[in-house]
């Protein structure tokens, strides 16, 4: 059986807001990132730069329920409060940001160098975590080894040590390739996959819209 798990930030920088929520209702599994927190709780004890603030700000009137699409956005709310903040099936752990913190916090691959963080985090989950938040896409395992999808072709068998996932990006990516990215899992294998779509087009829809700094554009194409 196929199931899709979706680990957050379907909003936030985009000029789809509505269309994303309404995919991820479809989904298997969609989970709460930091930017659908921030939409609930208007940032209360959020970080959010100017640009993120902005453009959360302009979302959030894209599904006002005054909107001519009332209902359809009071169902986007309602979807919305009731994510989940974690997943966890077949003792695989799913979350947003990390097991120790599963909205907020970021695993980046200087950590490897951070053992005390990384044990932490370990003893969080049983044997897999899957997780996004920095948007760069990599593998840490126990024994404090990183490795990115390029070291290992893009195709990782998993190993007795417990193991860190990140997925990177499908909306945006942060290493340097614009292509969206995602994984396929199937118990046994991580395989990394990357999808080239019309960057430029949603880039040009980005600047059409005032409230979108055209810097979200402009990183987009270049996956940074």
């Amino acid at each position: 059986m196929t199931e899709i798990v979706c680990l957050g930030d379907f909003v936030g920088y985009g000029p789809n807001p509505k269309e994303c929520i309404d995919l991820a209702v479809g989904l298997g599994v969609s989970l709460k990132g930091n930017h659908e927190e921030a939409l609930l709780t208007e940032f209360e004890g959020a970080m959010f730069n100017d640009r993120a603030q902005r453009s959360l700000a302009w979302t959030r009137r894209q599904l006002s329920p005054l909107n001519p699409d009332r209902e359809a956005n009071v169902s986007r709310w309602t979807f919305l409060g009731a994510l989940k903040v974690t997943h966890t099936e077949d003792g695989i752990l799913y979350v947003h940001g990390s097991p120790r913190s599963p909205i907020t916090e970021y695993i980046y691959p200087r950590d490897i160098y951070q053992s005390e963080k990384l044990h932490e985090i370990f003893d969080r989950f049983e044997s897999v975590c899957f997780c996004g938040h920095s948007h760069v896409p990599g593998i840490w395992t126990e024994d404090m080894v990183y490795l990115t999808p390029q070291e290992v072709n893009y195709h990782y068998r998993l190993v007795k040590n417990k193991t860190i996932i990140n997925v990177g990006s499908v909306g945006q990516p942060r290493d340097g390739d614009p292509r969206a990215t995602y994984v396929l899992f199937d118990g046994e294998r991580v395989i990394f996959r990357k999808l080239d779509y019309d960057v430029r087009a949603t880039a040009d829809k980005i600047r059409v819209i005032p409230e979108l700094d055209p810097f979200l554009a402009d990183r987009l194409l270049s996956g940074r």
